[in-house]
């Protein structure tokens, strides 16, 4: 997420730290490169010239300049402004309306805006214990209420049954009246899209709109699309007055200029952000936290967040125990493996660490990803008891007989047995030392060569 953006801040702060006082040509310097680097990230000129006008206001000035740490201070200005830009502070859903409340989905087609519907509803269920319906109201799009009801059930979440005929606005009133009914908390709406904005979507979803006045008209909209995606808020935003966005595929925004954008352009906050493909990977959009990740201070709270949505906490305190006395084998290894791919992606997690940008980089390089897990725990559950607690004991033979048992080779074997062997020892180190630079070290050095080998960049 923002990887590009986040490098070439990196690289302007790197060489603003290096000095001990800054000169208002240092600062105007930096501040060009900052300009470039937005407009390179696709981030509207418009909002660019803002964020420059706020940073240079701040940054240019005697209380920077002769302050013990000049560099120091105009990252935090940056960063400050980065925030603003970004919408200041987390909104949340509004739940504050009586039941049944209405939640209206809209979007262009291929948002994800299905998707996002029953990631709204499940985190709605787990995290708010709201009773939901979801109600699909595309009758356009071919399979798109069969797509929903399964995307209900995966969710574990009530969907409204089918009927075949009905018009959307006869399903959004049904699906009201069963809201009321049988008492459900919160009803989300699923529009139907459009491949581009006309008027007959925008005169449908108005008239939805007005026969169930939704507490929150939720914009769905793909981070990868750019600025087509403020064009599309703008649009949307003019003609309903939406009172949130959620932005897909964020995770794999390099650019980041959507974002950046949106709040400025449309006055729309951001209220979620759609993180992968899962049902569950959906997150509360901050954007403070989101500054800090651009500019590499990582996002502590969020990877404390989703280690405690994710990890089983007695598994975790059982395992540092374990290894804490020295007995860590390939049944706890394989444990380690589960708990970790639940977190999501590698690159996802790494992210996450601050000052990790460019180790991150040189991480992916290595070929890491979550099929290596995979192959790892199949490998690992084909091996016996003792040979789990006692791998010393694995020779050419059971080798043989656990990459058949795997579907793997030989040598896919060895390299866990290596990488495992590489983890024991980053373990004792951990014990006795510490240091994350030291553990990412370890960790590069025993996972590099697990897709066919790869080069140690450290």
């Amino acid at each position: 997420m923002f990887d590009n953006l986040s490098g070439k801040f990196s690289d302007i702060f790197d060489r603003l730290r290096r000095r001990g006082s800054l000169s208002d040509a240092d600062v105007n310097e930096a501040l060009r490169e900052i300009r470039l680097a937005l407009l390179d990230a696709d981030v509207a000129l418009p909002v660019v010239k803002d964020f420059i006008t706020k940073v240079k206001e701040q940054a240019v000035g005697a209380e920077v300049l002769r302050s013990v740490s000049p560099g120091q201070m105009v990252v935090k200005i940056v960063n400050d402004a980065l925030t603003e830009a970004l919408g200041g502070s987390t909104v949340p859903l509004n739940l504050n309306a009586p039941a049944p409340i209405p939640f209206l989905m809209v979007g262009l087609q291929g948002s994800g805006k299905t998707t996002t519907s029953a990631k709204i509803a499940l985190r709605l269920k787990t995290r708010e214990r709201r009773k939901v319906l979801l109600a699909s109201l595309d009758t356009q799009r071919p399979a798109a209420q069969l797509q929903l009801e399964q995307l209900a059930q995966k969710a574990e979440v009530a969907s409204l049954p089918i009927i075949a005929g009905q018009t959307p606005l006869q399903i959004a009133q049904r699906a009201m009246d069963t809201a009321r009914r049988e008492v459900y908390d919160v009803v989300i709406l699923d529009t139907a899209g459009r491949l581009s904005i006309d008027l007959a979507l925008m005169e449908e979803v108005k008239a939805i709109r007005n026969a169930v006045n939704p507490a929150e008209t939720l914009l769905v909209v793909d981070a990868m699309t750019g600025q087509d995606a403020v064009t599309t808020a703008t649009a949307f935003n003019e003609a309903l007055s939406v009172t949130g966005i959620v932005m897909t595929r964020l995770d794999g925004d390099a650019r980041g200029g959507a974002a950046l954008s949106m709040r400025a352009v449309t006055g729309a906050p951001i209220k979620l952000a759609g993180m992968g493909e899962k049902i569950d990977a959906l997150d509360e959009f901050n954007p403070e936290r989101i500054a800090g990740r651009i500019l590499g201070m990582g996002d502590i709270v969020g990877l404390v967040e989703r280690a405690a949505a994710n990890i089983d906490q007695q598994e975790a305190e059982k395992l540092a125990k374990k290894m804490a006395k020295g007995k860590f084998d390939l049944d706890d290894y394989a444990a380690q493996l589960k708990q970790i791919s639940k977190m999501g992606s590698l690159s996802g997690i790494l992210g996450l660490l601050p000052g990790i940008g460019k180790m991150k980089q040189q991480i992916e390089n290595a070929n890491l990803d979550q099929t290596v897990f995979k192959k790892h725990v199949a490998i690992i559950g084909s091996m016996t008891p003792a040979e789990r607690r006692a791998p010393d004991i694995l020779k050419a033979s059971r080798k043989k007989r656990i990459a058949a048992g795997s579907g793997t080779s030989v040598q896919e074997v060895n390299k866990l047995l290596k990488q495992f062997d590489d983890m024991s020892t980053m373990m004792k180190r951990m014990n006795k030392a510490g240091g994350m630079e030291a553990m990412m070290r370890q960790m590069q050095s025993a996972m590099g060569g697990a897709k066919g080998g790869g080069r140690r960049p450290f």
